[in-house]
């Protein structure tokens, strides 16, 4: 929902806030005002029933409660039962009365608070007010007869000055009538005065909200204000500007967190781009110079010497081809990261294809004194696109020889791993990488300090990363300076050929 001249968080806060606030107050109104004398009521009505329960059933233990032998009519066993602290204290705050069926008294109990009882009213006599209560009164009579001839009923007597009475009848059995009868609290008045106190108690409740809105929405809008302004930085071309990050791990700094990783991540990526920029435009330079150079001397100065214009032009075939086979690279690249490159897996032996890889490496490691170390000798049965790990296995190899050590050593072992699947590494005793580029150095157009000044686009093992992650498997690189590095991969296990059924 939109709600029109809210435009920014901070101003939705401050609203929500508020309106919240409203809503509960107008849940305390309701509870404290209209809910209260109900509830009160409902109370009181319950605990009347629970104390004329108790009684009925204890009156039905016994036959009959009358004993004329006794001095108050009342038989001697159930006079003791209501003497015991179980039901003498359920008429605290309480009358009761106890009558047969012919509509007399047997038992009665006046412990009103207010000490006055509208059902049983104090006797007058012609020297005024006795203080005691007439039990068999008309109105009490009536009761009486109305319960046993209609069943249990409960009722409200008003009296003067505002004066409630909540009474309960229990018919027990068609023998007796147990009335039983409280005060009830002037709940109505206290209501109305809560009522009273409720627009001046919002008021204040209100303007406390407003400000705690406004103090609480500038401090939950701050990171996010501090994330906008950074994110304008940062289309400005503004890389190295970073927010800061809260100690607390909630939304809002993991969004900052995120935030930083991002801008380190586009600030790297510029940075990249504009190194392969320099890079292309270096190896772009030289050859297309030396094509240029030649053709002219071939053009101006050669002349009819067949010797000097077939030595310049393979020259210009050279660098020509190299021009080519740079611009090939990066098109390989964008085709396999792109996803554009159709995979074709299938079974085949891995161990023999890195045997085949490395045969085309042995003549210049023999020429140049390279001791080339292969193990291929284990079956190593895997599913993947031959062309393409063909040429990740290229680029892993041709990148160890590019950085062989002085010992001249170079290694390239297939290992068969016990869950099936097949590991194989590339180890060169060359001068290692730092920890510093060990993170990047598969990223695309990435080269170490060690790599700089070097020619090359640095995209072969861009290549080789895009390939393995096309094929889903790990890779890595161990390495230590001075000691030399040590690159893998993991292929998965083949699934069986399943036998043709005959």
């Amino acid at each position: 929902m939109k709600i029109k001249g809210l435009s920014t968080i901070r101003q939705k806060l401050m609203v929500f806030v508020v309106l919240l606030c409203g809503v509960l107050l107008g849940l305390v109104w309701l509870l404290n005002v209209w809910l209260l004398e109900p509830f009160y009521t409902h109370k009181v009505h319950t605990d009347l029933q629970r104390t004329a329960d108790a009684f009925s059933l204890l009156i039905q233990k016994y036959e009959t409660l009358e004993d004329p032998s006794q001095p108050n009519g009342i038989s001697p066993d159930f006079y003791s039962a209501v003497q015991q602290p179980e039901y003498t204290t359920m008429l605290l705050g309480k009358c009761i009365e106890i009558a047969d069926a012919n509509y007399n008294c047997l038992l009665g109990n006046h412990a009103l608070s207010s000490g006055q009882c509208l059902l049983h009213p104090a006797r007058t006599t012609l020297f005024g007010d006795t203080g005691l209560p007439s039990w068999n009164n008309k109105n009490v009579l009536a009761y009486r007869a109305q319960t046993l001839a209609d069943g249990d009923m409960y009722f409200t007597l008003n009296g003067q000055n505002g004066m409630r009475q909540m009474v309960v009848c229990k018919n027990v059995a068609d023998r007796y009538t147990v009335i039983v009868s409280t005060d009830l609290e002037r709940i109505g008045q206290a209501g109305e005065v809560i009522g009273q106190q409720v627009p001046l108690i919002a008021a204040v409740l209100l303007a406390v909200s407003i400000l705690g809105a406004y103090l609480f929405s500038k401090w939950f809008t701050k990171p996010i204000t501090e994330l906008s302004h950074a994110a304008r930085e940062v289309a400005k071309g503004n890389y190295q500007v970073r927010v800061r990050e809260p100690e607390n791990a909630d939304e809002l700094g993991q969004l900052a967190r995120d935030f930083n990783t991002m801008a380190a991540e586009v600030g790297r990526t510029s940075e990249l781009q504009r190194d392969l920029i320099a890079n292309v435009s270096h190896d772009l330079r030289t050859p297309l110079t030396l094509i240029k150079g030649y053709a002219e001397t071939v053009r101006d100065l050669t002349g009819d010497d067949k010797q000097k214009r077939t030595d310049q032009l393979d020259v210009i075939v050279d660098e020509t081809d190299r021009l080519s086979g740079l611009v090939n690279s990066v098109m390989e690249l964008s085709k396999y990261s792109s996803g554009t490159m159709k995979m074709e897996p299938v079974r085949f032996d891995l161990a023999q294809l890195c045997d085949e890889v490395a045969d085309r490496y042995r003549n210049v490691c023999e020429q140049n004194g390279y001791h080339l170390d292969v193990q291929t000798d284990q079956v190593c049965m895997v599913k993947a696109d031959p062309d393409s790990m063909s040429r990740a296995i290229h680029n892993l190899l041709s990148n160890a020889i590019h950085h062989i050590g002085e010992d001249g050593y170079v290694a390239l072992h297939v290992k068969p791993q016990a869950d099936g699947s097949t590991r194989v590494e590339i180890i060169d005793h060359g001068a290692g990488i730092s920890k510093e580029d060990l993170p990047y150095i598969f990223d695309k157009y990435y080269r170490s300090r060690a790599d700089a000044g070097k020619v090359g686009t640095g995209l072969g093992l861009s290549i080789t990363k895009a390939i393995l992650i096309s094929h889903g498997y790990a890779f890595g690189v161990d390495s230590e300076l001075g000691k030399g590095s040590t690159f893998w991969f993991v292929a998965a296990a083949a699934e069986p050929e399943k036998s043709a059924e005959a």
